[in-house]
């Protein structure tokens, strides 16, 4: 355990910061599975907002510095490689 008054608070931010992020993390995590399910279920109107969800999560989760830009560009383009192959094969 820190003993300096700076590392204390120092420690307490890091534990707040760590449940901010983990909420982030799971809320992308969780609408990329919905994302994925809709995606085997094969319903193009289900996909879509999923897909939306998805994205916004994503883009969220880049505005509180959780994950890079790149990440979530690259995330959301295979996303919508899976969207526009669903929709040519409907």
């Amino acid at each position: 355990m820190p003993q300096i008054k700076s590392a204390k608070k120092r420690l307490k931010q890091s534990i707040q910061a760590e449940k901010r992020n983990s909420a982030y993390k799971s809320r992308m995590r969780s609408s990329r599975r919905s994302f994925n399910e809709a995606i085997e279920s094969g319903d193009l109107e289900k996909v879509k907002e999923a897909y939306a969800t998805y994205c916004s999560a994503l883009d969220k989760a880049v505005k509180n510095n959780i994950i890079k830009r790149n990440t979530s560009t690259r995330s959301k383009r295979r996303g919508a490689e899976k969207v526009r192959a669903l929709e040519t094969a409907n």
